[in-house]
């Protein structure tokens, strides 16, 4: 079977045709099915957890607790909102029994009155320890500060304050999102 002498195409060639287009559209079929598994692959790869570099992490979180004072002795409030979140959920305790700061506008009016209040601040930190979550996001930390500034020309010293907080990495910056200062007070219990 082949061509009749019309032109049309007979039985056999007819099947060979349809074969073809068959072969084509299985060929077709399994490059989209491989190009899609490729695609996939990729994306899951890509949400894999990657390995955290607690090392680098940790100075990281390290230049932040350097900006807060840097921040706090220089009255700098720009590098101050550069260093902590600006959500409404986050806290501050402070020294004194009233503060209780929640959300970054209660935060950022108390640090600014406190800018009004006080100068010639110098703060040294020690004993610092900072921690890390496995997937890199959260840090926390601990450390003793002695804040030395003058208060209506008064000098005054808070030796021994301890300051813990918590750092979320967001938009691959860490900042605060909880703080806490308190004064050590000795407490002695009796029997």
């Amino acid at each position: 079977m082949g061509e009749n002498p019309a032109g049309r195409l007979t039985g056999r060639s007819n099947f060979r045709n349809f074969t073809s287009i068959l072969t084509l559209q299985r060929a077709n079929t399994m490059r989209t099915f491989l190009t899609v598994l490729i695609i996939v692959f990729l994306n899951a790869c890509d949400t894999m957890p990657h390995k955290v570099d607690r090392a680098a992490e940790i100075v990281a979180v390290e230049e932040v607790l350097e900006s807060y004072i840097i921040a706090n002795e220089n009255q700098d409030f720009d590098l101050i909102q550069k260093i902590w979140a600006p959500n409404a959920d986050i806290i501050l305790y402070g020294t004194n029994t009233d503060e209780r700061l929640m959300g970054w506008t209660n935060i950022r009016n108390a640090i600014r009155a406190q800018f009004n209040l006080i100068e010639n601040t110098y703060i040294s930190a020690s004993d610092q320890y900072i921690q890390i979550s496995g997937d890199g996001k959260t840090a926390w930390f601990a450390e003793t500060l002695n804040y030395n500034f003058v208060y209506n020309g008064e000098a005054r010293t808070y030796n021994g304050l301890r300051f813990t907080g918590v750092l979320q990495k967001i938009d691959d910056h860490w900042l605060f999102v909880q703080a806490h200062l308190s004064v050590p007070a000795s407490i002695k219990l009796s029997d």
